[in-house]
């Protein structure tokens, strides 16, 4: 697994906006999000293409920054909007000089990402003293430390080696490791080896793996009613993707674009992941709900902070953005 907003012109148009949108048609600045090249956020590209973002008076553009370590600054620094990525992954690059705040849900992994490993290890807790390959500071980490965590283990249990998704998968189907954190097709290549199966995969944790567009809380203040208009513009073209799911897949794989341009490979992806639907997005992102968002903020702090990533001042379910999910 991998791992855009606008200023009001005038104080008329944010009054329109108070009422509840923006008028069709309606000037703005363009909403600047940036993202990378994953199956996830492919209904971005059918909101763009069938017009919803218009609808909301939109102007959005969507800017590929593959690597977080860039796309996360150029948020904070105010050279982009919103930001997409993993929950988990906010939390290095929050502040109380510059603190950032979750508006909703893209997609969620569900078999996408996972563990394959040697026939020999049964269980989570079998990785003990095990040979390990996945991405530090990465989702893959996140995933795997909060495994390690309910089998009473941590990371430093195991024998790390930092790779990337694919070289970890890779490593692991020529038998150079125990265990790889990975995603397709390397979970699939992994299981087919003699030597492999599919130890967990993130469907045994939903809600853990999360892709959610963020903000800073300056941004969000200055620019709400575009913040709320994007997550209605979303929430369109998940709708729409469910009774148009062939041409959906044609137009996400063109936008989204890399490694998953083939509407063929696209589609197989996506059987991995779940987009975030309006109904799903008013559960997981409830701060009353216990297994909702905060409680995978709580996760991710707690590792993060154990791991020595950073140190976090900050309230898991005051990072949440009020009234972007209605």
């Amino acid at each position: 697994m991998k791992q855009f907003l606008s200023r009001l012109r005038a104080p008329a148009l944010a009054f329109l906006a108070a009422l509840g949108g923006f008028a069709t048609g309606a000037a703005a600045d363009p909403l600047t999000v940036a993202l990378s090249t994953w199956v996830g956020y492919g209904p971005l590209y059918i909101a763009k293409e069938k017009g919803f973002f218009k609808d909301e008076g939109l102007d959005v553009k969507l800017v590929l920054m593959e690597d977080v370590k860039t796309r996360m600054p150029a948020l904070t620094a105010g050279r982009i909007d919103v930001a997409v990525t993993t929950v988990d992954a906010v939390l290095a690059f929050t502040s109380a000089d510059r603190p950032l705040t979750y508006l909703f849900a893209v997609d969620d992994s569900r078999g996408g990402d996972g563990i394959v490993a040697n026939k020999a290890i049964k269980d989570v807790a079998g990785l003990k003293g095990k040979k390990i390959a996945f991405t530090e500071g990465s989702v893959s980490q996140f995933f795997l430390g909060v495994l390690l965590k309910d089998a009473g283990l941590t990371v430093k249990d195991v024998e790390a080696l930092n790779m990337t998704a694919g070289d970890a998968g890779a490593a692991f189907v020529a038998g150079k490791v125990d265990a790889a954190v990975t995603w397709e097709p390397w979970l699939s290549r992994g299981k087919a080896t003699p030597h492999g199966a599919l130890l967990v995969d993130s469907s045994a944790k939903p809600g853990l793996i999360t892709d959610v567009m963020v903000t800073t809380k300056a941004k969000l203040e200055a620019r709400r009613p575009e913040m709320t208009a994007l997550y209605r513009a979303w929430s369109k073209a998940v709708d729409w993707q469910k009774t148009h799911a062939d041409e959906a897949d044609a137009i996400m794989a063109k936008g989204v674009g890399g490694w998953l341009e083939d509407p063929k490979v696209f589609a197989e992806t996506r059987a991995g992941i779940v987009f975030y639907d309006s109904a799903m997005n008013a559960t997981f992102m409830d701060p009353a709900k216990p297994d909702g968002i905060v409680a995978t903020i709580a996760n991710a702090k707690a590792l993060g902070e154990a791991a020595g990533l950073f140190k976090l001042d900050a309230d898991p379910a005051g990072m949440v953005a009020a009234g972007i999910v209605k």
